[in-house]
């Protein structure tokens, strides 16, 4: 699997960051998860998954960065 750096609002880019892979799918770098009453909210997490916290400003400078701008305002309407 090939990975292209999308970005990372951390300084000197430490983590979390953000990944786009060759094979269609994203990669989160950040810490671990490891609050016990976070972790007990998860759905189905299956042995070998992990969760990471990303702040949500990451995410949207990525999409607006990724996304054509139509599909952008597109995404965002439907989780309006």
């Amino acid at each position: 699997m090939r990975l292209r750096f999308l970005g990372s609002t951390s300084e000197a880019g430490a983590c979390p960051s953000l990944y786009e892979t060759d094979r269609g799918t994203i990669v989160v770098q950040g810490l671990a998860l490891t609050d016990p009453d976070a972790l007990a909210g998860l759905r189905h997490l299956l042995d070998g998954e992990s969760a990471v916290e990303v702040p949500r400003e990451l995410l949207t400078e990525i999409a607006r960065r990724v996304l054509p701008t139509s599909d952008l305002g597109r995404h965002l309407a439907d989780h309006d």
